[in-house]
């Protein structure tokens, strides 16, 4: 209930932040005698303007704002709306034009007068951090520098198009209304100064050291993190941080890596990492002694946040790794609810953490049922892929609910979810974890 009223509390105040320039417009003193569609263009450019601003919050990692959603769902709706906010404000020069062109003069960026002209710098750096975000993939751009050239290209996004707004001084006629709209744009720069520079310095405090690097089957390795001079850290688990190693916390180099330890043990931390990237690749030649500062915890995929009389956990690749947490946790806290887990593979020789699951059928009442994509001849389990077939051969028929949970590639949870849909599970009762986070 709290995080409800949490959740309700944060959208309700978003929306107020959206419409304050709506609100800002209809204080006196305003400009007499404009049309309709000039007054409408305005307020697409300022209610765009006060989503970029937006942004820079939602990108700096308040647990308190990303607590009811959970930060992955945050960074998600930050990059969708983004591309609203850059429609809205591109539109707003449009409308003008066609509503008098006369104005035309004041699209040429080497023209028109020194608003005009900030404007133009504003667009065109929102314009390459679409580009830069929409096709970073495709333009082959280094995920560290990327996000400190969109940080950099932000700042000067919103400052220039605080000096357009400034200059043109239609709607920011008065000292007090000047003061608030400077205001706004040095708290927004504020929020860039603390997220990377105030918050690293905080994480100084709470430094961890690499206490092991364990090698699991499927190229995949466990990073073990011990406190260094401090209790640790609680998280729920399922959970996620980000993770800097080496002797600053000012490097650009961070990833966020699941809990997959128990929750119940906050003084040895464990990450689950598969080798996919440069970074990952590199885990296992990872020094022991090496320090190491975490961003978190985060995220809202945790079995702690949705409680059932049972569970069932399906899993595919990487997203193994919350899973694990979900289990140890349970196992630690002799929880008697039944589990049951898909687990989808390519093959069986790279599926880790098949010992362990054994194990913990001593300790928890769960069943494991492994999908191979390219099983051995020898195979009796299930093949192929996790669909409505598998879902129905296996998951039992029970008079209580249980809660979905689905965390692996994107492909997998995408026809995951369609399936389970298929095979009438509410919607209510699935949850799922993406990780593309960038």
């Amino acid at each position: 209930m709290n995080r409800t009223i949490s959740g309700f509390f944060w959208i309700s105040l978003y929306l107020l932040m959206v419409l304050f320039p709506i609100l800002w417009m209809l204080i006196p003193p305003v400009p007499a005698g404009r049309s309709f569609w000039l007054e409408f263009s305005v307020a697409l450019g300022f209610v765009g303007l006060t989503q970029i601003a937006v942004q820079f919050v939602l990108i700096a990692r308040f647990q308190r704002v990303t607590a009811p959603y959970g930060i992955d769902v945050i960074l998600r709706y930050h990059r969708q709306i983004a591309l609203v906010a850059v429609a809205a404000i591109l539109v707003h020069p449009v409308i003008i034009v066609i509503e008098n062109p006369a104005r035309l003069s004041l699209m040429n960026p080497f023209g028109g007068n020194w608003a005009s002209r900030s404007a133009w710098v504003s667009v065109f750096a929102l314009a390459l951090i679409v580009v830069s975000s929409v096709f970073r993939e495709r333009l082959k751009l280094d995920y560290e520098w990327w996000r400190v050239s969109h940080l950099v290209l932000g700042v000067v996004a919103i400052v220039f198009a605080q000096l357009h707004v400034s200059m043109a001084g239609l709607y920011t006629n008065t000292v007090w209304k000047q003061a608030v709209w400077v205001g706004t744009a040095a708290l927004m720069v504020g929020l860039v100064v603390y997220l990377r520079l105030i918050k690293p310095a905080l994480q100084r405090e709470n430094r961890w050291r690499v206490a092991e690097v364990r090698p699991e089957r499927g190229d995949t390795h466990t990073l073990v993190l011990e406190p260094v001079n401090h209790a640790g850290l609680r998280f729920e688990p399922g959970q996620f941080a980000w993770i800097k190693l080496g002797r600053s916390p000012f490097t650009i180099e961070e990833h966020p890596f699941s809990f997959s330890s128990s929750a119940e043990c906050t003084d040895r931390l464990e990450f689950g990492i598969k080798e996919l990237g440069d970074f990952t690749s590199r885990v296992g030649e990872i020094p022991v002694g090496t320090r190491a500062f975490l961003d978190g915890p985060h995220g809202a995929f945790s079995i702690d946040r949705y409680q059932a009389p049972g569970y069932v956990f399906i899993a595919g690749g990487v997203g193994i790794t919350p899973i694990m947490s979900f289990l140890r946790t349970m196992a630690d806290r002799r929880d008697p609810r039944p589990v049951l887990l898909f687990y989808a593979a390519k093959e069986w020789e790279n599926v880790p953490y098949t010992d362990e699951l054994e194990r913990l059928k001593e300790t928890l009442d769960l069943e494991v049922v492994y999908v191979l994509e390219d099983p051995p001849d020898d195979w009796e389990g299930e093949s192929g892929f996790i669909d409505r077939e598998v879902l129905e051969r296996n998951v039992p028929e029970e008079e209580f609910p249980r809660m979905f949970f689905i965390c692996g590639p994107a492909p997998m949870m995408d026809a995951v979810h369609e399936a389970l849909g298929e095979h009438g599970v509410p919607e209510a009762q699935i949850q799922m974890e993406r990780f593309a986070l960038a």
